[in-house]
């Protein structure tokens, strides 16, 4: 009842801009959500994993009926001029899945790396003066985060010499050693 009294019909059968305005915010929702799950690993894992059955299943069947007709070619009930569909090609298309599916697992799992170190480096929310706590229990004090900032710009500065001193060794091998 309420969603048709903001559906306004105006003379001539067309919605207000209300339900217009609704249905492209429904329609713009859905559209995000279809682009998340084309980026999820997880999803695409299980779109992929009936395709996979169904490769496996074709090619079984394929499998099976080479197998019987080379089996009636040595036994000389068959000449060789029938046409078999190729096991080669079933096989490739099974592997290509298998390795979508590989792929999307491995994709998942560093998924789940990053989230869960950055869960453990940066687990709660700073409170801010402009937005005053609502209801984040589990929200750091400031020296706290600043504590967790210091401790990450260092591993990050080490990490900057490091990669230096490898550059300069890198340089270093380069040069010609018989020029002083």
């Amino acid at each position: 009842m309420i969603k048709m009294a903001s559906q306004q019909q105006q003379p001539g059968g067309t919605m207000s801009q209300p339900g217009l305005q609704q249905a492209a915010s429904i329609q713009q929702q859905q559209q995000q959500l279809s682009q998340q799950q084309d980026f999820d690993p997880v999803h695409k894992f299980k779109m992929l994993i009936p395709q996979l059955k169904e490769s496996l299943q074709n090619l079984m069947k394929i499998a099976a009926l080479n197998l019987a007709h080379n089996t009636s070619i040595d036994n000389g009930i068959k000449s060789s001029d029938t046409s078999v569909q190729r096991f080669d090609k079933s096989l490739e298309e099974f592997y290509a899945l298998c390795d979508q599916v590989e792929l999307c697992l491995r994709l998942a799992y560093e998924c789940l790396s990053q989230s869960i170190d950055s869960a453990k480096h940066s687990p709660n929310l700073v409170p801010t003066a402009t937005k005053p706590d609502t209801g984040q229990t589990e929200s750091m004090s400031y020296a706290h985060y600043l504590s967790m900032i210091k401790s990450q710009i260092s591993c990050a500065k080490d990490i900057h010499n490091a990669l230096l001193e490898c550059a300069k060794k890198i340089a270093g091998k380069g040069q010609p050693q018989g020029l002083m």
